[in-house]
């Protein structure tokens, strides 16, 4: 019987209406069948029953019983699963995540989710781990286990407000979600996965760790290997959220993010990776970089978005697919390169935010508001994640990290504004000399020339591999005092043009045929 038809109507206990307070003891019948269920199936390495009862079960009887309760407690159930420690571990991370999703975790909860973090990835790192999981369950491990230190970070920053108890637990937990312990883990994962090698084999014709979705069909297991793939993910959202953008692509580096890889096979896992890549990018001046790549995944969502409807991320999907043509937005007010994107993320970019694209041009005042307005949206949650001092008065400085990146980011734009009107001048001419140039700028050719020399800094960056690379619409050298402009052109495609113009003639054609001439 699939997963998915189990019926979970029978047993439902009355406190599903609300009318009984949450007894963590209680096991209505639907969990149980539920756990039972869960339980075989990982035993029998059934991969594709596992999934649906995850992704599927798991969410229907959180919205039928558990809506804002948490589930029945790990003690309450491991009797109808032998007590299995791994199981018992697997089911808590899934307990832990429905009450960060569904309701308030107390500080009490937060530590005790860690605990239960160490002890899960403590057992696959050191253990015997035999079992098969769905690419979307190991996925999901690894991004709530990046979300509550996130989650941790920020509330643990808040410190107005806490009680002298929950200052004394901060104090007696000072190793719960430490940086270094979060970091360590991520770093073993990969690590002892092996994955950089397996990856490395892979080019070679050695491996077929992308062709079966990493998944092992000669009776192993895909845990370790998968989790330290996905690890490397993690990696790169910690560095992020702490502001270490060259840290976090290196650790990237192994996955090759310009072909589909298991990376691509979780929803959740190709926009959260393009998502913080692109954003590093940003960050780090490779605009052309980040525009290619955000430019890749917007036509991605938008053609696959509607078949994630009934998904438990679609409106997660929706939020960043959002805030990534927010950040699109940034990336080609700094580095015109419209030619990069394709027509349809273009038109979709130009509803959205046409018309504070043209105002961004601007360098004023208000086009600094829309540049704040736009990072604030859409930058991650910036963590501070050094224990705060517990000495009076209490302060709260969740917001210190964020401020400081901001205040980055638009110091960098105040550096472009100068550019914005060398760039002008520089697709009116071929040829100009530096004197007329600096007449033309009212300046005198000194400043001209380091304006010039600024022009060439930052349109260049270094890329992930060493190489200078150039992110300039528009290049130029200077001979003799003569100024030679090289603009870059690429050639136009008319490809999708005519695509567009077939489908639009074949519906209209459609239309003409259905038409009944009387």
């Amino acid at each position: 019987m699939a997963a998915a038809g189990y019926d979970y109507e029978d047993g439902m206990p009355s406190s599903a209406d609300g009318g009984l307070s949450y007894d963590p003891s209680f096991v209505p019948d639907p969990v149980k069948s539920f756990v039972v269920h869960l339980y075989r199936h990982i035993r029998e390495k059934n991969v594709y029953e596992i999934h649906q009862m995850y992704e599927t079960s798991f969410h229907t009887l959180s919205d039928r019983m558990f809506k804002d309760t948490p589930w029945p407690s790990v003690e309450a159930v491991a009797q109808y699963v032998d007590n299995d420690h791994v199981f018992c571990l697997l089911y808590r991370e899934m307990w832990y995540r429905h009450l960060y999703a569904r309701l308030s975790p107390t500080l009490k909860q937060r530590i005790d989710s860690w605990d239960n973090y160490c002890s899960l990835f403590q057992v696959v790192l050191h253990g015997v781990v035999n079992m098969q999981l769905p690419n979307q369950w190991l996925w999901d491990m690894v991004d709530e286990f990046v979300y509550q230190f996130q989650s941790f970070c920020q509330y643990r920053a808040k410190m107005k407000s806490k009680t002298e108890q929950e200052i004394a637990l901060l104090r007696q937990h000072d190793q719960a979600w430490n940086v270094y312990g979060v970091l360590n883990f991520l770093q073993a994962l990969m690590e002892k996965s092996s994955i950089i090698q397996i990856l490395e084999q892979e080019k070679e014709g050695l491996e077929q760790f992308t062709a079966t979705d990493g998944y092992d069909y000669n009776g192993g297991s895909n845990v370790l290997k998968v989790l330290g793939y996905f690890s490397m993910v993690g990696l790169l959202r910690v560095h992020c959220l702490l502001g270490d953008y060259q840290t976090g692509l290196k650790c990237l580096l192994p996955i090759d993010i310009t072909q589909q890889g298991v990376y691509t096979s979780v929803i959740g896992s190709h926009i959260t990776t393009i998502y913080h890549y692109g954003f590093a990018n940003l960050m780090l001046r490779r605009y052309v970089e980040a525009i290619r790549e955000f430019n890749k995944i917007l036509l991605y969502i938008y053609k696959t978005k509607q078949y994630h409807q009934k998904s438990p991320q679609y409106e997660q999907i929706l939020k960043k697919n959002e805030q990534m043509y927010a950040l699109l937005t940034v990336s080609l007010s700094l580095c015109p390169q419209v030619k990069l994107v394709d027509e349809t993320v273009n038109s979709q970019l130009r509803e959205k935010y046409g018309e504070k694209m043209s105002r961004m041009q601007r360098y004023d005042d208000e086009s600094f508001a829309l540049y704040d307005e736009l990072f604030s949206y859409a930058c991650p949650k910036f963590i501070t994640p050094s224990a705060p001092s517990y000495e009076e008065p209490l302060v709260n400085y969740n917001q210190d990290a964020y401020r400081l990146q901001l205040k980055l980011f638009l110091y960098e734009v105040k550096q472009q504004q100068q550019l914005s009107v060398v760039r002008t001048f520089l697709k009116v001419y071929s040829t100009i000399s530096l004197e007329k140039l600096a007449s033309y700028m009212e300046l005198d050719e000194s400043t001209l020339r380091t304006i010039l020399m600024t022009y060439k800094h930052k349109t260049h960056s270094v890329g992930a591999d060493g190489k200078t690379i150039s992110n300039a619409d528009i290049d130029f050298y200077i001979d003799d005092d003569l100024i030679h402009v090289v603009e870059s052109k690429t050639p136009k495609r008319y490809g999708d043009y005519f695509l567009r113009q077939i489908v639009k003639l074949e519906a209209v054609i459609g239309d003409m045929d259905r038409v009944k001439l009387e």
